[in-house]
């Protein structure tokens, strides 16, 4: 007699750390360290005297058009991912989805070895396309927490996928430096080139990995079925706007999910800008600024572990709000004491400790505030502000540095970000959240 499967198994959940090892290397290689820069370069050799290009007409400062390609493509989020949740709910085809997001956005990645000269719209529509399906495949990436771990567990297993995902990028990181310091000047290659040649490298990257959760995750039948006479599209749609409507209808989750969007887009902000900050302000070389994100990404790897027991000591929340302090205290030192490269590298250190602790405990939090069967759903809204996918925050940096002129009066304005989701966060009443989403409430939370 067959053996019943069982609900959760350790093959699952570490199958499902190594999506986040597989994509990490977009958020490092590519939004955080080299696209910045490399497409901040390209984009004022295609400017005007006055230092700005015309996308479709409108006049755009070249250090302005990487974080407005960022925000833009957030806001196709905002229309596109909500309804892709709904259809995941709907389907049974949450890890297909997974997996044609991956590799739709891997091979856009790929194609940034083409950015060379002033082919600045072409490194900005690649981008455009290559996040938004990261953001698509974390939506059904992250809806599988709830299926491959139980509510007492998922702060560890939250944690560990982090975790997971900051060491596979340092490692390709790591990769890259030593090709851009040691190898690429003996091979004749210049600096733009190696340039390209780590771009594409993190979407091989992102594309091999993705093979081992696409292997390990179990499909799962859904909990709703598609009503007679409907599509999939058609009902996505209408779930949307049903989720709105009745969003409402769980105040605390709905407080937290604005506290969240706030705050954890001064995080991404910071993330997607921090390599322009240091190369802008400080005259930080691309070579400087791979060794402080590669320094990130391994203080980073034991900081979310780290957070996982803070977790489990004073509770999630409390664990969260630390870290927003910190976050909060940063931005202000970035604007009025930062002045060395040493300093830089000591600042990114202090953000290492609580980068991941802030993200990982954030998502095991939210996933015990959905309702049971609408879990892509609802972190298809949680997924609009998710890492290198904010838009508010991009956008207020943008504008500031267009209209002030001033790097630091531009990581200033971040701070607002972090201060106002602090204060919500703490006014969130997370049992009554709980309770309201259906689920019994956890000892420690």
């Amino acid at each position: 007699m067959d053996q019943p499967t069982p609900a959760y198994s350790r093959r699952e959940q570490i199958g499902w750390y190594f999506y986040d090892w597989a994509n990490s290397a977009f958020s490092t290689t590519v939004v955080t360290v080299f696209l910045g820069p490399y497409l901040t370069a390209v984009t004022k050799q295609a400017a005007d005297a006055a230092g700005y290009v015309y996308p479709l007409g409108l006049p755009v400062l070249a250090d302005s058009f990487f974080p407005y390609v960022v925000s833009l493509s957030v806001a196709l989020q905002v229309f596109f991912l909500p309804i892709l949740g709904a259809i995941a709910d709907y389907s049974h085809r949450k890890k297909q989805l997974m997996g044609i997001f991956a590799y739709v956005g891997a091979l856009a990645t790929m194609g940034l070895y083409f950015l060379n000269g002033d082919r600045y719209l072409l490194g900005g529509v690649l981008f455009l396309l290559a996040n938004l399906s990261f953001g698509a495949s974390i939506v059904f990436y992250n809806a599988y927490l709830p299926d491959i771990a139980p509510p007492e567990e998922r702060d560890r297993v939250s944690s560990q996928g982090w975790a997971l995902g900051y060491l596979g990028g340092g490692l390709l990181l790591a990769l890259n430096l030593v090709f851009v310091q040691f190898l690429a000047e003996p091979l004749g290659i210049d600096t733009g080139h190696a340039a390209r040649i780590c771009l594409a490298s993190a979407g091989l990257w992102w594309a091999i990995f993705t093979v081992i959760p696409l292997l390990s995750l179990r499909r799962r039948q859904p909990l709703r079925a598609l009503p007679p006479g409907e599509h999939y599209w058609s009902v996505g749609f209408k779930q949307l706007r049903h989720t709105l409507r009745h969003l409402p209808g769980y105040p605390q989750t709905l407080l937290f999910l604005v506290a969240y969007l706030l705050y954890n887009d001064g995080i991404q902000t910071v993330i997607a800008l921090a390599a322009q900050f240091g190369s802008q302000v400080l005259g930080m070389g691309t070579a400087s600024l791979v060794q402080v994100i590669l320094m990130v990404q391994f203080i980073a790897f034991v900081g979310a572990l780290v957070f996982g027991y803070v977790a489990r000591w004073v509770g999630t929340r409390r664990a969260i709000v630390i870290s927003l302090v910190i976050w909060l205290a940063v931005t202000v030192y970035a604007y009025g004491m930062l002045q060395t490269e040493r300093e830089f590298f000591l600042m990114a250190a202090v953000i290492a400790v609580v980068l991941g602790g802030s993200q990982a405990l954030s998502r095991s939090l939210f996933s015990q505030m959905i309702p049971t069967g609408q879990e892509a759903e609802y972190f298809s809204l949680y997924e609009v502000s998710e890492r290198g996918t904010s838009w508010l925050g991009p956008l207020l940096y943008g504008l500031t540095l267009q209209f002030s002129g001033s790097y630091r009066l531009a990581i200033l304005s971040i701070a607002v970000f972090f201060a106002l989701g602090l204060i919500l966060l703490v006014m969130v009443d997370v049992p009554r959240a709980i309770r309201e989403a259906g689920h019994p409430v956890p000892e420690r939370i």
